[in-house]
């Protein structure tokens, strides 16, 4: 794994390091292979000084849509999650389809810095409590060949600045 701060940046990444850079958030881009799951994220992820999580983009009968973000070693059990998120019906994970419509990324590639792109401006950000005992969180940027490791309570201020005040869980 490479950190590249010094990089310019994938043109894919440009909405949320801008973003970030307009905030005035420091971050540092480590770029690695195409990473899809948690299992090929552990055995690539060096020495990233940063809680490691996996996010779920999920949604409900009336269409209402979530980014959640747990820490990787969280089981998450969808059918609970129906009432902390206050959803409609059933909780289901968001088609590869909706994803490209609504967030414009892959799949692989979900993490709370897309929202950036969304766009319904309704997508809902949900965040494990336990992010809040790390100093760093490590997400991917649009996409899922580099991790931008940043402060959690950077994230949160950035997701604040989009009018997106995350959900607390667990």
């Amino acid at each position: 794994m490479t950190s590249t701060a010094a990089m310019p940046p994938d043109p894919r990444e440009r909405p949320a390091l801008s973003l970030l850079d307009t905030l005035n958030i420091p971050y540092t881009i480590y770029r690695h292979p195409p990473l899809r799951t948690v299992t090929e994220a552990m055995a690539l992820r060096g020495d990233i000084d940063a809680a490691h999580v996996k996010n779920l983009f999920l949604r409900d009968k009336r269409e209402q849509m979530w980014i959640v973000t747990v820490l990787e070693d969280r089981e998450v059990d969808i059918r609970a999650l129906r009432s902390e998120l206050k959803a409609t019906g059933t909780v289901s994970f968001g088609s590869p389809e909706r994803l490209q419509r609504v967030l414009g990324i892959q799949p692989g590639s979900v993490s709370p810095l897309a929202v950036v792109q969304d766009t319904t401006g309704g997508v809902g950000v949900v965040l494990d409590r336990r992010l809040l005992d790390h100093a760093y969180v490590g997400v991917h940027p649009l996409h899922n060949e580099a991790t931008v490791r940043l402060a959690v309570t950077d994230l949160v201020r950035m997701l604040e600045a989009l009018g997106r005040r995350p959900a607390w869980i667990y």
